[in-house]
């Protein structure tokens, strides 16, 4: 879709993957912004008596739905993109769908592990996934849902458009240790979001002014 000229460049919103291993296995830029986005926020409120009614006890617990999250191998197919021609928009839902598995490498590991008689075996953490939509809004979050809907598909079954929902939930400094690299991003964005609010306060302000005049 072709845009007014001089209009702003929209920026794309992402999901990123932050694994030291691979650090670009799962690095996915929306092709299509959603047309929506969802959040819910659920406050941290201490359980006490009365004197603790109006306690905080940290950042809300906020839950992020992004619907109707379009892929689709069109452009690609029509400039022959090989990797498009080949395998379609495969190469894009793996990589959103490896966030939510295991390392194989880790697995065959853990699984000799077993073998050999060790009793305790250490899940394996998933990689540090950022949602990023837009330069104020970048926050540590783990998928907690995730559909996908294949619409079309090519003459060897690989998908070429498919719709995503995704349900992520936003990792706090409640939720992660001081020493995990998403702590500092999720107090950066509150320091961000704080700053917003000053904004917003002073602009009403000023706004109400104007009005009473």
């Amino acid at each position: 879709m072709s845009s007014f000229p001089g209009s702003p460049r929209l920026l794309k919103g992402a999901i990123v993957g932050i694994d030291p291993s691979n650090p670009v296995a799962s690095v996915v830029i929306f092709q299509y912004n959603p047309k929506e986005l969802k959040r819910s926020l659920d406050p941290r409120i201490s359980e006490g008596g009365s004197s603790e009614a109006s306690r905080l006890m940290g950042a809300p617990v906020e839950t992020i739905t992004l619907s109707k999250l379009e892929i689709d191998a069109s452009d690609q197919l029509e400039i022959a993109d090989q990797n498009a021609v080949d395998m379609g928009i495969y190469p894009q839902l793996s990589s959103l769908e490896m966030l939510i598995y295991p390392k194989s490498s880790l697995v065959m590991a853990n699984t000799i592990l077993l073998a050999t008689g060790t009793m305790e075996i250490i899940a394996p953490e998933a990689p540090l996934t950022l949602f990023i939509w837009g330069p104020h809004r970048v926050v540590p979050v783990r998928i907690t849902g995730f559909e996908i809907t294949e619409e079309e598909f090519d003459v060897r079954l690989n998908p070429i458009r498919a719709s995503l929902s995704l349900t992520l939930r936003v990792l706090s400094y409640n939720d992660l240790k001081v020493s995990h690299p998403g702590y500092g991003i999720f107090l950066a964005h509150q320091i961000v979001k704080e700053a917003m609010a000053s904004i917003g306060s002073v602009s009403d302000l000023r706004r109400t002014g104007i009005e009473e005049i």
